[in-house]
């Protein structure tokens, strides 16, 4: 019974019949304007089919009806159906798709309007003494009379189903805007992975320090209290700035209103060297050419594969002297890190997830990196070309 009744108390069929009657709204103004509608004969309930047509037909010219006409559909016959565009028209076929639907759609809210009327006439006939049937009970009536309006919930929840079918044909993305949109999604996708390597080198920078830090704190706690707030200090300014980080990409994440934090560019490699001769190491840093004049894109990217190396130094060699060199040319920048290798080597190489990321920022930016052992050292070299780079 359940499943019989089903059409009948569903919100979905009663929120299709409410775009039904807007239909015929319209349907109904545009045939009182003209050709008027003085009676019931068929040549004036014609006139409710074909009055509203050269309207429609304008309408359909109208770009921002499109996205209005697929906002009711999305509300009112297929809720949450992404396959219903809501962009306005583009094309002269977007327009016919259009204009189809508009002439289906008042047609069927006229239909919908003309057999609800024609239901309630027979059924309050039926409650009454009918001429046709002098000698019919009245519970027998009562009983026709519920059958038929029955029978037009039916047909109300059948047209509105025809409805939504008919808006998922002609209301459907253009081969364009399906592009489009995948492409939006691709790039959405990209943008989320870019965020989490930012966001992985810059953790995982401030862990490092943080964890050697800490243990060389530990070494000295009784012997250099000097050295020990160095190292505090150190700590405290690695988390400060990966707690700036992560704000800043939750913001992104988010899609907040307020303005993302400040991301770090080649010009704040500076306090890249300061943490790592926090933790130890000894710096041998060098900075030629107009580093804080790269543009944007290229400089935090070149920021985050210097923070990356520095950090597999650490991690990996321990604090050892680490050579950092920054070359800004006319068409390129030209990046090198070079730190020993630690004793023992690591089998293979350091062939990890953060030398996999270095060459995966430098082939964004259309780049190369080299990682490996060089006469016992450890050497990171990544040119990004500047060209095309803004």
């Amino acid at each position: 019974m359940r499943t019989l009744l089903r059409p009948l108390t569903s919100r979905s069929t009663w929120a299709r019949v409410l775009h039904l009657a807007i239909g015929l709204w319209f349907a109904v103004v545009c045939a009182f304007v003209w050709p008027g509608l003085p009676d019931a004969s068929v040549h004036s309930l014609a006139g409710l089919y074909l009055a509203p047509l050269p309207v429609l037909a304008v309408l359909a010219c109208v770009p921002l009806v499109r996205r209005s006409e697929g906002v009711q559909a999305r509300a009112l016959l297929l809720p949450g159906d992404d396959q219903i565009t809501v962009e306005p028209s583009r094309t002269w076929s977007d327009r016919g798709r259009l204009l189809g639907w508009l002439f289906a759609r008042v047609g069927l809210g006229v239909l919908a309007g003309q057999l609800t009327a024609l239901a309630i006439a027979v059924a309050w006939s039926l409650l009454r003494s009918s001429p046709a049937a002098p000698d019919l009970p009245g519970w027998a009536g009562m009983l026709l009379a519920a059958v038929v309006v029955l029978a037009l919930g039916y047909a109300l929840a059948g047209l509105g189903g025809v409805a939504a079918a008919v808006a998922r044909h002609l209301l459907h993305p253009s081969p364009a805007e399906r592009l489009a949109a995948a492409e939006a999604r691709s790039e959405r996708l990209l943008e989320r992975a870019r965020l989490a390597a930012e966001l992985h080198d810059s953790i995982g920078h401030a862990l490092t320090v943080t964890l050697l830090q800490a243990g060389a704190a530990r070494e000295v706690a009784d012997r250099d209290p000097v050295f020990v707030d160095r190292a505090l200090a150190a700590i405290e300014d690695s988390a400060r700035h990966a707690a700036a980080d992560l704000d800043r990409v939750l913001a992104l994440l988010r899609r907040e209103g307020s303005p993302a934090l400040h991301a770090p560019t080649l010009a704040d490699a500076g306090g890249l060297v300061r943490a790592a001769e926090a933790a130890g190491a000894v710096v041998d840093a060098e900075f030629t050419g107009p580093v804080a004049e790269l543009p944007p894109a290229l400089s935090r990217e070149a920021y985050r594969i210097a923070q990356e190396a520095l950090t597999n130094a650490l991690r990996h060699a321990g604090p050892v002297p680490v050579r950092l060199r920054i070359a800004v040319a006319r068409d390129a920048v030209r990046l090198e890190v070079v730190n020993p290798l630690p004793v023992p080597a690591p089998a293979g190489g350091r062939r990890g997830s953060g030398v996999r990321g270095l060459h995966e920022r430098a082939a964004v930016l259309g780049g190369s990196a080299e990682a490996g052992p060089v006469a016992g050292e450890w050497r990171v070299a990544v040119r990004l070309p500047l060209a095309g780079v803004t």
